[in-house]
């Protein structure tokens, strides 16, 4: 499904190189998870994935489904079925999270040449999958993350995603601000929608995460490349150990 090949990136405003040769495969069904100490590139390559124009490629692809992407814009990628949940989701004020909700839902709908949803269709698909995640719905009426607790933006993610039915998931370190009980029914929302045709790259600091969400592989990213790849006992490995075992490795 995502196959990236010798990605280099930089930051667009000063040149500043963050990827230095990313190669990664995610199959479809596939959870991958990639971790690394900070700075080594994980929240930039979500970026680039998304299609932020922060960044630019300077070599290398990114194929999805075996087209590269390079090309489209951030709204095309995401109509393709590419969804990224950010670490820090952004305030909108003035914009109530249902009319987002809607409003977006609708126009990927509409780039996928399928019919909007009436009122009654849209209300019942936001009501079943807010239930799911533990969501009041008198939080919806709400501007959009604005006042939200951090479990409370990541839960509005999560409901964005099944709501959109993307085929690759992103997410940016989905951990970061949740408490236990948020961080369990975050996981629980993002395990309902595991599929043979969907895939997930998340994008961790600490094992924590993925006794939750069981990763099917583990990439470690450091300094702009992946050095190691393993199962999920890597994970472990790497909460017990740290890092620095395995970059003496790669060096």
């Amino acid at each position: 499904m995502l196959e990236i090949k010798n990605l280099h990136a930089r930051v667009a405003e000063d040149g500043t190189e963050i990827l230095r040769g990313v190669n990664l495969t995610v199959q479809p069904g596939e959870v991958a998870a990639i971790m690394g100490p900070n700075g080594s590139g994980k929240s930039t390559l979500s970026y680039i994935l998304a299609g932020r124009e922060d960044y630019e490629v300077t070599e290398g692809d990114i194929l999805y489904n075996g087209e590269s992407i390079l090309e489209l814009d951030p709204a095309e990628r995401a109509a393709s079925g590419i969804f990224l949940a950010f670490q820090y989701p952004l305030e909108i004020p003035g914009v109530a999270t249902m009319t987002f909700l809607r409003t977006a839902l609708n126009a990927q709908r509409k780039a996928r040449g399928e019919s909007e949803l009436t009122t009654p269709e849209f209300m019942r698909a936001v009501k079943e999958a807010a239930g799911h995640l533990q969501i009041d719905t008198n939080m919806l009426k709400r501007p959009l993350n604005v006042g939200f607790s951090g479990g409370e933006k990541k839960r509005a993610e999560i409901l964005q995603m099944s709501l959109f039915e993307p085929k690759l998931c992103i997410m940016d370190e989905t951990d970061s601000g949740l408490d236990i009980d948020a961080l369990r029914i975050v996981s629980e929302g993002v395990n309902a929608l595991r599929s043979p045709e969907r895939a997930f790259l998340v994008i961790t600091h600490y094992q924590r995460l993925l006794e939750h969400i069981v990763p099917d592989t583990v990439h470690v990213l450091y300094k702009g490349r992946v050095i190691t790849t393993g199962g999920k006992e890597l994970a472990l490995q790497l909460e017990e150990q740290g890092y620095a075992q395995i970059i003496d490795e790669a060096a």
